[in-house]
């Protein structure tokens, strides 16, 4: 992968990364690694092929922990183990997610709840595991993955656009409660990202042209325009935003 900008401060950084094996999340663990940064993620998957090719990139290996985050206290044990492993955690990074599609009218209450336990709890419970150390040291910076779906209004996943929505609101209560303690919270607003899940479950020819048509710029997103900006918010390069949605969608919605 190749990136245009390097933060030299994130060299020997421990970041921990949800759903860091695969799609986006897997180009996240690559650009973190390639900052030199210690690289811990969890995945509900195992993904040895993925490990031994970071490995043998970066000549060390990042530390995977299997997990399933809709489960708190595995989720909290990955974080502890994490700590025990690299040290104290100096970037988080909320970034698993399942946007499956689904209507109104065939989403049941079992439904919701697994949606939100994979959607938006584990950034709660994450943030809460990570903040005492980060306190300690007085310095943090916690990452939430959101989505432009619900700035769109997008209809086909109404559960997925609440829970993205709400990802906001507990990235602004955060960065306020956290705040004193120069920890900085921010959320991250992909918008269209084509990686291999996209392109086998929901892209369409027709769908694609549309959605390029609402773009600014008239070039499709890949996971490294979402990476360099994760990057940046978790570098000192950012040390004064906090509380911020920060989108990279090539120009669908505006913010301001």
């Amino acid at each position: 992968m190749k990136l245009h900008s390097t933060f030299h401060d994130l060299k020997g950084a421990t970041v921990f990364i949800t759903g860091g094996g695969s799609g986006i999340g897997a180009a996240l663990t690559e650009g973190f690694m390639q900052q030199g940064a210690q690289v811990a993620f969890v995945q509900r998957t195992a993904v040895p092929e993925f490990v031994a090719e970071m490995t043998a990139q970066f000549q060390r290996e990042p530390l995977f922990i299997q997990c399933d985050i809709t489960d708190v206290t595995a989720l909290q044990g990955a974080i502890a183990a994490t700590e025990a492993h690299f040290g104290a955690i100096d970037v988080l990074v909320n970034n698993a997610a399942n946007d499956a599609r689904h209507t109104l009218e065939d989403y049941s209450v079992e439904a919701w709840d697994q949606g939100m336990a994979v959607n938006l709890r584990p950034h709660f419970f994450a943030a809460q595991a990570v903040a005492s150390s980060m306190k300690a040291r007085q310095t943090g910076s916690i990452i939430n993955f959101s989505s432009i779906s619900y700035m769109m209004g997008n209809a086909g996943y109404p559960g997925y656009v609440a829970s993205k929505a709400a990802i906001n609101g507990l990235t602004r209560a955060l960065a306020r409660e956290l705040g004193p303690n120069n920890i900085r919270v921010n959320a991250l607003m992909p918008g269209w990202v084509l990686t291999k899940k996209q392109m086998a479950m929901w892209a369409t020819e027709t769908g694609l042209a549309e959605h390029l048509e609402k773009q600014c710029l008239k070039e499709h997103l890949v996971s490294e325009d979402i990476v360099e900006a994760t990057l940046f918010l978790a570098s000192k390069a950012s040390r004064m935003m906090t509380g911020q949605a920060l989108v990279v969608d090539g120009g669908v919605v505006t913010t301001g």
